[in-house]
């Protein structure tokens, strides 16, 4: 069933012993259940979506100093959407009404990043989700429909758990050989060496993170696998395909609902890349663009 909430519609799934809930806003992912366990923290159904949690993000995520930027040599100006950070943040369906077409185990939400200040392009996108037996597979595509090649980029903002674990308790692993500085606005300035630790694994509760990493570790199947894993030795792996070049880690003790919560953001191009230039890519008119991510619970 489905019901009206201040994230529009919700889209309940279920595969067995696998359920997930999607709100219409966003299209955000804002719960996944793995046989009675929260492997995506969900957030009050009576409550605007938190901390952008779930959310898709495009035609960028991340941020854009001052909204300003300079798409092949026209100075574009978006509206800015942090103001306490004078920065134009995640892209322009955040707040978007997605149309739905769903079965029992799988949906496909579709919208239009339509032209508007700072972005003249027409753009459709779609995200299906998909449950498997342990989790669930996303699947976005990105079409261009302007007449002159469009430059986009995507990411998404699912908070990743083991919901009967104390978080500060589990182990975080990103594999990851660069990690970006930000300036006080969250803005890259440079980058470093990512630490060894989350490479190997760290407690949690030991790290504070709103930190960028490049240069992801991919398996031999050609996925960058991210990781929490409880004491128990149960864990929660959230992976990303081809294109997903960039991820995100965030944590927050502000999360409702939980002590301490972490977002680990599949990106295609880290923070302020509509100037750097970094993971944009250019869709000819009539381009499509497929990308890939998942969460499975073993």
């Amino acid at each position: 069933m489905s019901t009206t909430t201040p994230t529009g519609t919700q889209v309940h799934l279920r595969r067995g012993d696998v359920t997930a809930q999607i709100a219409q806003v966003g299209a955000s992912l804002r719960a996944l259940r793995v046989s009675g366990v929260d492997v995506i923290a969900p957030y009050p159904l009576d409550a605007p979506t938190p901390a952008c949690s779930g959310v898709v993000l495009a035609p960028w995520p991340n941020r854009v100093r001052d909204g300003r930027w300079n798409d092949d040599g026209t100075e574009r100006q978006l509206a800015v959407t942090e103001p306490k950070l004078s920065n134009a943040s995640h892209g322009l369906l955040r707040f978007a009404s997605y149309e739905i077409d769903q079965t029992d185990a799988a949906a496909t939400l579709r919208a239009a990043i339509v032209p508007q200040t700072g972005y003249p392009y027409l753009v459709d996108t779609s995200v299906s989700y998909v449950l498997t037996a342990s989790g669930i597979e996303v699947e976005h595509t990105l079409t261009n429909r302007s007449a002159t090649p469009a430059p986009v980029a995507l990411g998404t903002h699912p908070f990743v758990t083991i919901g009967d674990v104390d978080p500060h308790e589990l182990v975080l692993r990103i594999p990851a050989l660069t990690a970006f500085e930000t300036d006080e606005r969250m803005l890259p300035t440079g980058t470093r060496p990512a630490d060894e630790a989350l490479r190997a694994g760290i407690r949690l509760g030991d790290v504070d993170l709103d930190t960028g990493f490049a240069d992801l570790i991919r398996d031999d199947d050609g996925l960058v696998r991210h990781s929490l894993t409880a004491p128990d030795g149960r864990r929660v792996t959230l992976w990303q395909g081809e294109g997903f070049d960039y991820v995100q880690v965030y944590t927050t003790a502000a999360y409702p609902g939980q002590s301490l919560a972490v977002a680990i953001e599949p990106m295609t191009a880290p923070a302020d890349a509509l100037n750097s230039g970094r993971g944009i890519r250019r869709l000819a008119p009539g381009e499509r663009w497929t990308l890939r991510w998942g969460v499975a619970l073993s």
